[in-house]
């Protein structure tokens, strides 16, 4: 064997040994994936391909390498339907079945013809040994269908570069441009050895085909294995990141990230270099988004910024392809508008307009989820109203008396605890419950309020009123905070001291004089 021989034969065995090491790992890796089973495909028959062509290089005899060369035909034609085949799922185009039976049809009747080409020499209209290089060559003269041929093959490798370039202009993200101009570069190098090889241009009249289809398919390796081609991408990016402004995640089935649209970096700003990495370790300073991202179940977060509470809608669509889950994309929708009118609407049915303390009901149950939550030491209660109010109405007029009711709650708030809830319990009556307070402190604010009211007046066009409050007080000790009796209780309690503060005068503090306690 010539040195020359040698190392063609070594280049070839290296690169097809490289085809089947990227078809086994597509296997194992991607064959669910866009575009993965004719990957597999490919890389297989460019594999044995290329080793039959060793053995019909190294062939001394016609007779000898013509076998080798049938045995490449079983493979060949199939190379560049694989190669088209896989572009297409891989940008998202979908075909018929019609065009499988053309594009698998033609090469089947290519292997036919060039089985039968000892008959009727539509395949080559002749073969031979060249012997004129330092080791003997198999020389072909192509015949009519030989053309057929290699415009069908030509045709194939155009429509994958066709597709992609058109993906190209389409991608925003320079990682997804990338991946395209990576494929279309793997493209052009069986096409530039083919040309060589037909042209006589390569060195001895070897052809330069399945050494240039090996280094395709290590172009096409490095975007799976580096630049992610075959993740879920391309196809969220066709699908969503082209038609919404809202901020979209792309995981693959392993919950890895494998894009996101600008607006995502600003929600989560750690994302910006996370590409290829596990959301588990992004996020595993936000365990409550990450807690919502593993359940996959749609819900709200809220994040807090320095400009204020945001809140987002956190939705889930799965990525599918021929019934195998290939990841999920995440999407955030801003909702905080919408939930700052449900907090609107809230307030508008739980808080009285013109007093704008809390209403009967919504008081209540204020102040049922105060014992609910179970580590109150005691509870009051303070009943207080306007004295002679329906005398000031009458005098003064209904829009004295509106005015009169929302200075005296902005009093009475004046002297309250910040855990203290006012409400109004009717007309000219208010509540207020004083959580973990017992009847001396409950009696000292309630005092506070009635001095307050008595020294203010209220002016009504350019009319000053004078008006005063009486005051009832109750109180326990809240061992059982979770009898629904306590509050009723206390109100009753506070009701009949207030009965008792109007009995002795008005304008005055009274309390229930024995404290009830619950158990």
């Amino acid at each position: 064997m010539s040195n020359e021989l040698f190392l063609f034969s070594f280049i070839d065995i290296c690169g097809g040994l490289l085809s089947a090491l990227l078809c086994i790992y597509a296997f194992f890796n991607i064959r669910h994936a866009p575009g993965g089973i004719f990957y597999i495909l490919g890389t297989f028959c460019c594999s044995l391909f290329t080793f039959f062509y060793v053995f019909e290089l190294n062939s001394q005899l016609l007779e000898h390498a013509k076998i080798w060369l049938r045995l490449e035909y079983l493979v060949l034609p199939f190379i560049p339907v694989f190669t088209l085949f896989m572009c297409m799922e891989y940008v998202g185009v979908k075909w018929n079945r019609h065009l499988y039976y053309f594009f698998f049809g033609l090469p089947l009747l290519t292997i036919l013809v060039h089985y039968t080409n000892d008959f009727h020499h539509f395949y080559y209209k002749s073969m031979s040994m060249d012997t004129s290089g330092p080791f003997p060559v198999l020389s072909l003269e192509g015949g009519p269908w030989f053309y057929v041929h290699s415009f069908f093959l030509y045709a194939c490798v155009l429509g994958s570069i066709v597709l992609l370039l058109a993906q190209f202009r389409k991608g925003r993200a320079s990682r997804f441009k990338w991946q395209i101009a990576t494929m279309t570069a793997g493209l052009f190098v069986p096409v530039l050895g083919s040309v060589l090889y037909l042209t006589g241009l390569s060195p001895n009249g070897i052809d330069l085909g399945p050494i240039s289809m090996s280094i395709s398919f290590i172009f096409h390796g490095a975007a799976i294995i580096s630049l992610q081609m075959f993740s879920v991408a391309p196809i969220a990016r066709e699908k969503v990141f082209d038609s919404m402004e809202e901020g979209v995640l792309v995981l693959n089935h392993n919950n890895i990230i494998v894009d996101f649209n600008p607006i995502m970096q600003q929600m989560v700003p750690k994302i910006s270099r996370a590409i290829g990495k596990s959301i588990n370790d992004i996020l595993k300073d936000s365990q409550t988004l990450l807690g919502i991202i593993s359940k996959g179940e749609k819900r709200d977060y809220k994040q807090e910024t320095a400009y204020g509470d945001i809140h987002y809608q956190i939705k889930f669509t799965p990525v599918l392809h021929r019934s195998k889950h290939l990841g999920q994309i995440i999407t955030f929708v801003d909702v905080t508008d919408r939930i700052h009118l449900q907090d609107q609407l809230k307030a508008i049915a739980s808080i009285d307009g013109l007093t704008e303390a809390y209403n009967r009901t919504f008081f209540l149950q204020k102040t049922e989820e105060l014992l609910d939550k179970g580590y109150l030491k005691s509870l009051s209660i303070i009943m207080f109203d306007v004295d002679y109010f329906k005398k000031v109405n009458d005098t003064f007029g209904h829009k004295a008396g509106d005015t009169i009711l929302k200075q005296v709650v902005k009093l009475a708030k004046k002297h309250m605890r910040r855990s203290d809830i006012i409400g109004r319990y009717g007309g000219e009556e208010f509540i207020i419950c004083l959580p973990d307070a017992f009847m001396q402190e409950a009696i000292v604010i309630a005092e506070a309020i009635r001095r307050e009211i008595e020294r203010t007046h209220v002016d009504v066009d350019r009319k000053e009123i004078k008006v005063t409050t009486s005051f009832g007080v109750a109180s326990a000790a809240a061992n059982d905070q979770k009898n629904s009796k306590l509050i009723a209780s206390l109100m009753d309690e506070a009701d009949m001291a207030l009965y008792t503060a109007k009995n002795n005068g008005r304008n005055c503090v009274r309390s229930f004089e024995d404290p009830v306690v619950i158990h």
